[in-house]
């Protein structure tokens, strides 16, 4: 989203559920694995990670939906089921996983990171600069933000 304007609006296919995000993300990346290309109906799922307090629903109430697991919440709409944006356990107050396609203008989206290339289909490429067979343990990922930020700014000219 590097060359986009805050704040970015986005929403289901359907439209009976909206979304605004006001700070730029704080990662973004490709998911390889077989539950997000399920979900997605695609070969990956594309993520931006947002802060929890830059992201807001501004039509509708999302269900949830998908894997019903016990730390992603994937938050869907409730009419069109379209997969919008993901929610960790215990960390619903620090980040959103917001479905870059959801946007209402994603061409700026660049994943940054690749995880689960191990399951990933054998014709997928992405310009993903660091990739993972499967999740990198989560202690990792304060240095991914660290270091997307740095990325981020180098691309934008800053």
């Amino acid at each position: 989203m590097i060359d986009h304007e805050l704040p970015w609006e986005g929403g289901c296919r359907c439209g009976a559920l909206r979304f605004r995000v006001s700070a730029p993300e704080m990662l973004a990346s490709a998911c390889h694995c077989t539950g997000c290309q399920r979900m997605s109906g695609s070969a990956f799922s594309l993520t931006l990670t947002v802060p929890a307090q830059a992201f807001e629903v501004t039509k509708g109430e999302a269900v949830l939906g998908g894997a019903k697991g016990p730390i992603a919440h994937h938050h869907h709409c409730p009419e069109c089921l379209s997969w919008v944006y993901t929610t960790a356990e215990g960390m619903e107050d620090q980040f959103v996983n917001v479905r870059a396609t959801m946007l209402d203008d994603a061409r700026g989206f660049e994943p940054y990171l690749e995880v689960w290339t191990s399951e990933k289909l054998p014709w997928v490429t992405t310009p993903a600069e660091v990739s993972f067979e499967r999740e990198p343990d989560f202690s990792q990922y304060g240095r991914f933000l660290a270091d997307y930020a740095a990325w981020r700014a180098a691309r934008a000219g800053g």
